[in-house]
């Protein structure tokens, strides 16, 4: 036996043999309870996760939980890219267009409109806002888009839109929650996972589900949007970074060899498999895949995440700038991630919430300048997935949690000191692009003001199943055993948007 393999496995022996048995019911999480309901999830069928009869033979696919696996159906797509504006940005600046809303800009809301609504922060009778941008028909599809997105307008065929998305939530946590989790509560898998789940990744030296942030905060709903819920670990999201080391820790400290790192993980995976034979637990499995992923990226992920190297004019499509945190940055780090073999990458741009409580927040001046930061690189990688043939294989995809009102926000009664929306679930627009969709449709209209959805009302869960469908899966098949049901990303509902698929 290796002398660290040796070493290791002495000192776990002798930290084992020093623990009574009381010491040991006493440390369990709930005492003797954590070890009943242990036992009862344990009995929980996990499918390809827990193999039954303890002391067998590991194959290929429990080491590697990320190997690659053929989607059940026919798929359009192989990765995703999903682009999230948390804080929910306003669809009556960008693409909503609606002029009879200017033409009622500062009358009073129509009671009608209020009676049994639920609001953030509106009281009282708010005034109507009319949009505060220009909007033109541009294109073949005569698709309108706001002079908040000039860059945008290029790419106006290639993309689809959904102009009645709802939600049941109207407040930033749990609907960040719904829209990636397929529920507001806490403890569900997040769509990325579940597609790494049921497809694994294309490169084993990458995870097969990188996050990215910008705007200088976490979403409000935190890491759990991008979490594995009751699915093995493995599986979760892998926040990268744009700006300093891509990973945290991912340099050897000094002193330390990559040959002595290779040994001692070697050594700690031998006493994990051990310890998987006894128990059979897929968390172990979870942790041997981890070690040995973070091994792997040492050498992958700084290089993948180099955007200096980049070509000079690509860098500038973008707008990058190497070393910052940006979502110009991370939009160019997504195309190299997909087209690496990374099979879903979501990008969360923080800074959306415009409640018009100062000028960094207001419709006309804080938004405008989101928008600023957004339109050329959504728009760059569109083109730059095009012209390399990535665009036929990968699905963008581009909203927020809920969408804004058409009423000027208010609290208790006042009008703020700037232009504001509150959150609004009843009708937003999202976009997708890329393989399977049909580029230049519109699907879903809504009321003369914005406000309500008047055809084509799609649900979370409905662009849930569109995604999966895209990527192969029966969305009313694709389940995961857990606590003796089978759980789905669309609980019991979802229908496919066929109106925007080519």
């Amino acid at each position: 036996m290796d002398p660290i393999q040796k070493l290791i496995k002495e000192k776990i022996e002798r930290e084992l043999q020093a623990r009574t048995r009381r010491h040991f019911i006493k440390e369990c999480a709930a005492g003797m309870g954590g070890l009943a309901f242990g036992s009862l999830f344990a009995a929980c069928d996990r499918k390809k996760a827990v193999p039954q009869p303890t002391g067998r033979k590991l194959t290929e696919r429990d080491l590697n939980p990320l190997s690659v696996l053929p989607p059940p159906n026919m798929s359009r797509i192989k990765s995703v890219i999903y682009l999230h504006m948390a804080g929910a940005p306003s669809q009556l600046e960008m693409f909503d267009y609606k002029p009879q809303l200017q033409k009622l800009h500062g009358k009073p809301c129509p009671e009608s409109l209020l009676e049994g609504k639920k609001f953030a922060f509106i009281r009282g009778i708010p005034k109507l806002l009319g949009p505060q941008s220009n909007f033109k028909q541009e294109g073949e599809s005569g698709n309108w888009v706001s002079d908040y997105l000039p860059h945008f307008r290029k790419v106006i065929d290639e993309v689809a839109f959904l102009k009645a998305v709802h939600t049941d939530q109207f407040n930033h946590g749990p609907a960040q929650l719904f829209m990636h989790t397929g529920t507001p509560r806490l403890g569900r898998p997040s769509l990325g996972s579940w597609v790494t789940y049921g497809l694994g990744s294309e490169n084993q030296n990458l995870p097969g589900f990188v996050v990215l942030i910008s705007g200088g905060n976490d979403p409000s709903a935190g890491k759990s949007v991008w979490g594995s819920g009751f699915l093995p670990s493995i599986y979760q999201g892998v926040q990268c970074r744009s700006e300093g080391d891509p990973v945290l820790y991912i340099e050897d400290p000094e002193g330390v060899s990559r040959d002595m790192k290779k040994r001692t993980i070697e050594a700690i995976n031998a006493i994990n498999k051990e310890e998987y034979a006894r128990y059979a637990d897929p968390e172990i499995l979870a942790r041997i895949n981890q070690y040995e992923m973070a091994y792997r990226m040492q050498i992958s992920v700084p290089e993948i995440m180099n955007i200096n190297k980049e070509p000079k004019h690509i860098q500038e499509m973008y707008g990058v700038v190497p070393g910052e945190e940006s979502f110009a940055n991370n939009c160019l780090l997504a195309r190299k991630l997909v087209e690496d073999g990374v099979r879903f990458v979501q990008l969360y741009d923080w800074g959306w919430d415009s409640h018009g409580t100062d000028p960094s927040t207001a419709i006309d001046l804080g938004f405008r300048n989101k928008c600023r930061d957004i339109d050329r690189p959504m728009t760059a990688l569109l083109l730059d997935l095009k012209q390399r043939g990535l665009l036929e294989e990968t699905l963008v995809v581009w909203g927020g949690e809920f969408g804004r009102t058409p009423m000027q926000e208010n609290r208790e009664g006042k009008e703020m000191g700037y232009m504001g929306r509150d959150h609004h679930g009843d009708a937003f627009t999202m976009w997708m692009a890329g393989g399977g969709i049909k580029g230049g449709a519109s699907w879903g209209t809504t009321d003369e003001i914005g406000f309500s959805a008047v055809e084509g009302r799609v649900s979370v869960h409905d662009v849930h199943a569109t995604i999966l469908h895209l990527l192969g899966f029966d969305h009313e098949q694709f389940t995961y055993n857990f606590q003796g049901r089978p759980f789905r990303l669309t609980d019991v509902e979802g229908e496919i948007i066929h109106e925007i698929l080519s």
